[in-house]
């Protein structure tokens, strides 16, 4: 709103009726920001999308058709759902939370007296009564200035205060930092300045994340082709139930449907944007305990591929503060004779009622002299001197830019001061004189505001900004990282360019943004060869930022103003300082809630690990998808029986893929960012599903030959993607390390007891295959799994330059260490394969046993002999890359054999030479595994269960 009726009159201010009157028109200055996303849109982008209506849908389909047993997968898309807006609700909440003005009254005249009221209740035409540390609730015109210096750099990126005088506009959002006047509103609410500018940033845009962005493109394939694939499965169960008439009438049609539906879920890689949800959720969380505060889930991704990083200095760099740095005295006579008198005059100036940030700074090195000034002519941005005279103290005093009080002087070679201020003004610290003049100051040259005549030097003062103690290290770490750095403020070019070479930077001035040229790509020219900017206006910031990501640059944005809103809204990654403007923390993807910078490094840390397990986990859950939807469309074409129910597929998922992958996903994992995640994930998931698809083809068609009932296929159908899955994610695995041992470890526990528990079998419809099938099942697993590690080692290959994690601490690995791990790792291969053989075996002489015990027994000991192969062949991988944790699983797996091979040949009657070559095999093992030259090549067994040997 703003002014368009007769100005009050000032002294008196609005009346009660004037206000009642503006309030019933709305004319106030009540402002709602509107929030960066509504409710009914976070639950609409969680819920209403195309895959839950499709997972929803099948699910009350089952239920309706009463298999409520085959609807389990539908609890992943409920998951999924809740914690995408939980997440999102919080970060909401926080927006609303951030109101722009922070200032808790403000101050008016109404009814010929003041008053506090909320800024809120302000109207149009109130006189506001401006004090120094007010904040200006609403635009407003000055209508009496009395030294009147506010702050707009929040607004404008200006650090220095502005001399406000009668017609001036006081902008909402500024600080009043000296002197006093009063200004009558001319806009309100929406209208005023501070909300216009946040109201333009604050228009939503989400955060460029390429994991989002790769899994939505992964879900808009699989929905060009889930439609044409649902019917083509649904007709061919048909088919198989003898044609429409005949499965309608028999009431085959059901299981028609639920076979379509376990086909059709199958082909949906929820669990992908589950893993993604609960990544991003608790990164969000560990970084909320470091005081680091997203607003957007997906920005816990960003930084980690940040390239570039826009830092504005006031409030970013530095603190915001002046700090007082050192007082350099004249050599001259009348120097030194003024030195001690010069004290106490500092001291006054730093305790002045009227002092501006300058002039506090230097409370910290003089104490009040308690001197009583006679006249004074206040402080003025404008002509940047200000002068006083004391009944204690003769003279008078002037205090102010040495330029702008001794002229060309100032800068001369010549002189004294000019030398001193010319060296001192080099390094970019801000400097002031202090000089003394033996005239009073007079009346009429108080009224006048003129220079008092002949002043002397005293004393020459430096001030520098505060620095943020944390800065330095932030940015060595970012430029350690590859990470680019420009520097942006609306300040000098200079001062911003000392500030930098404060902070480490290498650099020797800085660029005048006035001098930047308006064509864009000549724009981008500049950016890529300039790092430090100064004079920048917040519309400038905005473009820099659009011209560094037209050359193909990820951009961070930090600062602390309203100035800085538009660029860090245009920005990739925007970060605010909590201590900044809260419309710039509103448009903010992070907050540093304690202006800490040191907490850059950890959120880069978080985005790291969430991309890097991502990715990993990204392989099983594509891998799933391609062998779902092939599967599907082998099926179809070829008129089979889909050979899975919807509840035999969720234990598969669940303990193979989803459980499994959330924990992978959690892990620590320091693998620095490189672009193509998604065709890195693709390379192995595609022929690692068609193997897989292409192996259970093969399966139903030798079990048809075989004449097994539909329940043994289907049982021989899970037993296969059970196994197949459990070695595909321990391939993925790779290297093990402590916790990835203990998570195969259990889901492969879990999934025995899945096959021999009763209630379990029962419940999953899991049967005996009978031996001829179980026989046949063994060796097709064999060929699926041998071609699925040909698949990861041609991945690992076509991959290799791109995945490669940061180095670990290890020594250098000589070639007789190489071509003894090499040695070792073929032997572990060897003993691995004769492990997971024997239990194979041991498992299929279930057959000969004679009660359901020894049938349990023996299932279970030939599956822990087939777990311990399953490892030890992970861990063998593992050794030429110096993981310590694989070399200890080897040498446990060696260890075993050389004792059971030595209880052989001490209660054998005859010498045993397989055992004995067996045995001492075992320990040449492990002696070359503990002994120079192997053992220097492999890290400590804490790195690598910490996940830093490899990806």
């Amino acid at each position: 709103m703003t002014s368009d009726t007769k100005p009050a009159d000032p002294a008196l201010g609005l009346t009660d009726a004037e206000v009642a009157e503006r309030v019933a028109a709305g004319r106030t200055n009540r402002y709602t920001p509107d929030s960066s996303r509504s409710a009914w849109h976070i639950v609409r982008a969680n819920v209403f999308t195309l895959f839950n209506g499709i997972v929803f849908a099948c699910f009350f389909v089952l239920f309706l058709v009463g298999r409520w047993q085959d609807a389990l997968f539908g609890f992943a898309a409920f998951a999924n759902s809740i914690i995408g807006c939980v997440q999102e609700f919080r970060a909401k909440a926080a927006l609303d939370r951030l109101a722009l003005l922070n200032a808790s009254l403000a101050r008016v005249r109404r009814d010929g007296a003041e008053r506090e009221i909320t800024p809120d209740d302000v109207v149009v035409d109130d006189v506001l009564v401006l004090r120094a540390g007010d904040q200006v609730p609403a635009d407003a015109v000055v209508l009496e200035s009395r030294a009147l210096q506010i702050d707009e750099s929040m607004l404008t990126g200006e650090s220095d205060a502005v001399d406000k005088h009668e017609g001036d506009e006081a902008l909402s959002g500024s600080i009043v930092v000296a002197g006093e006047g009063t200004a009558r509103v001319t806009k309100v609410g929406a209208d005023s300045y501070a909300n216009r500018f946040a109201g333009e940033a604050k228009r939503f845009s989400l955060v460029s994340s390429e994991l989002r962005s790769s899994v939505n493109r992964v879900l808009k394939w699989v929905g060009w082709v889930i439609g044409p694939v649902g019917l083509l499965v649904f007709n061919a169960q048909i088919m198989v139930a003898g044609g429409y008439s005949a499965a309608f009438e028999s009431g085959g049609w059901v299981q028609a449907v639920v076979n379509t539906i376990a086909a059709l879920t199958a082909m949906i890689p929820l669990g992908l944007v589950l893993m993604t949800s609960i990544a991003f959720a608790v990164g969000a969380a560990k970084l909320a305990s470091k005081q680091v505060l997203v607003n957007e889930l997906p920005a816990v991704e960003g930084l980690a591929r940040v390239d570039v990083v826009c830092l504005d200095k006031t409030g970013t760099l530095t603190v915001g503060d002046i700090a007082f740095d050192q007082a350099h005295s004249m050599s001259s006579e009348p120097a030194r004779a003024a030195a001690e008198d010069a004290s106490r005059v500092l001291g006054w100036y730093a305790v002045a009622s009227d002092a501006n940030a300058t002039a506090r700074a230097l409370r910290t090195d003089y104490a009040d002299p308690h001197l009583t000034a006679e006249r004074d002519i206040p402080f003025s941005s404008a002509r940047k001197w200000s002068a006083v005279s004391f009944r204690e103290v003769p003279g008078t005093w002037v205090m102010g830019a040495p330029e702008m009080i001794f002229g060309d002087a100032a800068t001369s070679p010549e002189t004294e001061l000019g030398r001193a201020a010319t060296e001192l003004s080099a390094s970019g610290r801000r400097t002031l004189v202090l000089a003394r003049s033996d005239e009073a100051l007079s009346e009429t040259d108080a009224a006048a505001e003129r220079l008092p005549s002949n002043p002397a030097p005293i004393v020459v003062l430096t001030f520098r900004e505060t620095v943020r103690p944390d800065a330095a290290q932030t940015l060595a770490y970012f430029e350690r990282q590859g990470v680019g750095i420009r520097v942006i403020s609306g300040d000098n070019p200079r001062t911003v360019a000392a500030i930098a070479r404060e902070v480490g930077l290498d650099v020797v001035g800085g660029f005048d943004a006035r001098e930047l040229p308006d064509d864009d790509a000549a724009l981008a020219d500049v950016l890529e060869r300039e790092t430090v900017f100064g004079r920048v206006t917040p519309e400038q910031k905005k473009r820099m930022v659009t011209a560094l990501q037209s050359r193909g640059h990820v951009v961070a944005m930090t600062g602390d103003g309203v100035n800085d809103a538009l660029a860090i809204k245009t920005a990739d990654i925007g970060i605010a300082m909590n201590s900044g403007s809260a419309a710039t923390k509103a448009v903010a993807r992070l907050v540093l809630l304690d202006g800490q910078f040191s907490h850059l490094p950890d959120v880069v840390a978080e985005g790291r690990q969430a991309i890097a397990n991502i990715e990993r986990v990204s392989m099983l859950f594509l891998n799933k998808t391609v062998y779902a939807t092939a599967l599907a469309i082998i099926f179809g074409v070829l008129v089979l029986e889909f050979p899975f129910l919807p509840r035999q597929l969720s234990i598969t998922d669940g303990l193979t893929i989803g459980i499994p992958a959330f924990f992978l996903a959690l892990m620590p994992n320091a693998q620095r960012y490189l672009p193509g995640f998604l065709r890195r994930s693709l390379i192995f998931a595609i022929p690692s599903g068609l193997v897989i698809a292409l192996g259970l083809t093969w399966y139903t068609y030798v079990a048809k030959g075989l004449g097994v009932t539909e329940e043994q296929l289907r049982t021989g159908a899970t037993i296969i993607l059970a196994i197949v899955g459990i070695w595909v994610l321990a391939v993925l695995s790779r290297p093990l390390n402590r916790y990835k041992v203990l998570i195969i470890g259990a889901m492969f526990v879990a999934l025995v007891g899945v096959f021999t528990i009763p209630l379990a079998t029962t419940f999953f419809e899991l049967v005996d295959p009978g031996q001829e099938l179980s026989t046949a099942l063994v060796g097709i697993v064999i060929v699926m799994i041998g071609a699925i590690e040909v698949v990861r080692l041609v991945h690992r290959r076509l991959t290799s330059s791109l995945t490669e994690a940061p180095a670990v601490d290890t020594p250098l690995r000589s070639r007789g260490a190489l071509a003894v791990t090499t040695l070792v790792a073929v032997l572990a291969y060897g003993g691995a394969a004769l492990a997971v053989l024997l239990g194979v075996l041991v498992v299929l002489s279930r057959y000969d046993a004679v009660d359901d015990t020894e049938v349990r027994t023996i299932s279970l000991v030939g599956a822990g002999l087939v777990l311990l192969g399953l490892l030890v062949l992970s861990a063998a991988a593992g050794l030429r890359r110096g993981s310590g944790f694989s070399r200890l699983l080897v040498t446990v797996w060696f260890a075993l054999l050389l004792a059971l091979n030595t209880l052989i040949l001490v209660g054998s009657d005859a010498w045993d030479w397989v055992a004995a070559v067996s045995a001492l095999v075992a320990g040449a093992v492990i002696a070359l595994l503990w002994t120079p030259p192997a053992a220097r090549m492999f890290g400590r067994i804490r790195d690598s269960s910490l996940g830093t040997a490899g990806p």
